[in-house]
C-alpha cells in the first residue's frame, strides 16, 4: 500500500492538510491505517490513531443509518409517508411526502422561511419543519439540505423509536457494539482527544464549484439560504467549542476518527454484520446503495446522486460514473463533510473507508484530496 501512503503524505507536502488520518477496510480487516500532522494551528500537539475530530456533513451518512434501523424495526419502509407517525409534518402541504423523499433530498426542504428557528433550539427548527411548505416540487429532483436535513432525521427516528435521541440511539444500537469511537453529542471527558477545526486557507473554491461559489455569495439564492437556515453556529470557532462539542447536530456535529468511520462503513459494505451479530437487514441495505434521486443540486451547484440518506456518485446515461469519489463500484455509498472528510462504503468489493482531518479545504466536495487518496487505493488492490 505504499501508493497510498505516498497519496496520504502529499496531502500535506501540497499544504492541504495539518492533521488527517486514514483508514480502509477491506472483507472486515483494516489494511490501511495512517495518521500524521498535528490536531492545533500552532503544531504542538501530534496527531495520533485515537484523535478525534470534527467531521461536519460526513455525519449524516451515520445519522441516516440510524433512520434506516429504527425504520427497519418498526415495520416502515421507503414508501412509508412521514405524517403516518409525524402528524404535524403533514401541514402546509407535506401529507404524501414519503421517507423516500425526505431521505434522498427530494421533500423540498432544503432550508426554512422561519427565522426566528435556531440551531441551538432544536423546538424551534421542529415547528418550523412542520410548518414549512416545500420549496421545490418532489419532481424537481434532488435540493441538498446542510441543516435542516439532520433536524427532519433526529425527529423522524424519536417518532419511530419512542422519543429516543438519534445521538443516543446511535451509541445504544451501533457505537457501542462495534466499540467505535464516533459520537453525535461528545461526553466532556472526551475533549482532550479532538483536534482543532482550523479555517480554510483560501476562500477560493476548487475547479468545478464555481457555480457553488457565485450562488454562495448571493444573499437571495437558495444555496446560501440553505447554508443559512436555521441560524446559528456559523463560525469554525463556535464549531471547536468544548459545549457545542456535546450537542447532538444529526446534520453536522459528528465528532468521530478515521477508524470508526471506516470500520462503520466496513460492517455496512459486508452485508450489515459484524462479529456475528446482524445490524441491517439485505431489503434495508438495499435501500443505502440504490439511487433514488440524481440531478443537477439547486443548492449544491452541481449534478449530484442521493440513495436513502447517502451520497452516491452521478451517473450518465451509459451508466458508467460521472466522477469517481467513492471509487469505481456503481454500488458504493457514503457521505462527505464540509471541507475534506469522507466515509463510504463498497460492498462490491468489501471496502469501508474513512478519511478525516482539520485543515478545512473550501469545496463541498473533497475531492482534490480525497480522489488521490482513493484511487491509489483501488490501483493497488
Amino acid at each position: 500500500m505504499r501508493r497510498v501512503e505516498e497519496a496520504f503524505e502529499t496531502n500535506f507536502s501540497n499544504g492541504l492538510e495539518v492533521g488527517a488520518a486514514l483508514s480502509i477496510f477491506r472483507e472486515g480487516n483494516q489494511v490501511v491505517s495512517l495518521c500524521g500532522g498535528f490536531c492545533d494551528a500552532a503544531r504542538s500537539v501530534p496527531w495520533r490513531d485515537a484523535t478525534l475530530v470534527l467531521i461536519w456533513s460526513a455525519t449524516k451518512g451515520v445519522a441516516s443509518a440510524c433512520v434506516l434501523h429504527a425504520m427497519q424495526e418498526a415495520g416502515a419502509n421507503l414508501q412509508t409517508c412521514v405524517a403516518d407517525f409525524w402528524p404535524e409534518f403533514a401541514r402546509a402541504g407535506k401529507a404524501s411526502l414519503t421517507l423516500a423523499h425526505v431521505l434522498s433530498h427530494r421533500a423540498g426542504l432544503c432550508a426554512l422561511e422561519d427565522a426566528s428557528a435556531n440551531i441551538l433550539d432544536r423546538g424551534s427548527v421542529v415547528r418550523a419543519i412542520e410548518n414549512q411548505a416545500p420549496l421545490l416540487p418532489v419532481e424537481a429532483g434532488p435540493a441538498y439540505g446542510p441543516r435542516v436535513f439532520g433536524f427532519v432525521l433526529d425527529e423522524i427516528l424519536r417518532r419511530l423509536a419512542d422519543g429516543e435521541t438519534l445521538g443516543d440511539y446511535w451509541r445504544r444500537v451501533f457505537a457501542e457494539p462495534l466499540g467505535i469511537d464516533l459520537w453525535i453529542g461528545l461526553p466532556e471527558n472526551e475533549n482532550a482527544r479532538v483536534a482543532t477545526i482550523l479555517p480554510p486557507l483560501t476562500e477560493k473554491f476548487a475547479t468545478g464549484e464555481e457555480l457553488f461559489t457565485r450562488a454562495f455569495a448571493d444573499a437571495d439564492s437558495l444555496t446560501r439560504h440553505a447554508f443559512m437556515s436555521p441560524t446559528g453556529l456559523f463560525g469554525i470557532s463556535a464549531m471547536n467549542s468544548p459545549e457545542v462539542r456535546t450537542i447532538s447536530l444529526p446534520a453536522m456535529g459528528g465528532i468521530s476518527s478515521a477508524h470508526a468511520l471506516a470500520k462503520f462503513y466496513a460492517m455496512l459494505a459486508s452485508g450489515g454484520t459484524w462479529n456475528g451479530q446482524t445490524f441491517f437487514k439485505m431489503e434495508t441495505l438495499g435501500w443505502m446503495s440504490t439511487r433514488l434521486a440524481q440531478g443537477f443540486d439547486p443548492t449544491l451547484q452541481r449534478e449530484m446522486a442521493f440513495s436513502a440518506g447517502f451520497m452516491m456518485d452521478p451517473i450518465d446515461e451509459a451508466g458508467h460514473k460521472m466522477r469517481s469519489l467513492l471509487g469505481p463500484s456503481l454500488s458504493a455509498f457514503g457521505h462527505a463533510g464540509r471541507g475534506g472528510s469522507l466515509g463510504f462504503a463498497d460492498p462490491e468489493q468489501g471496502i469501508g473507508f474513512g478519511y478525516v482531518m482539520n485543515q478545512m479545504g473550501a469545496g463541498v466536495v473533497p475531492q482534490e484530496r480525497c480522489d488521490p487518496l482513493v484511487r491509489s487505493f483501488y490501483d493497488a488492490a
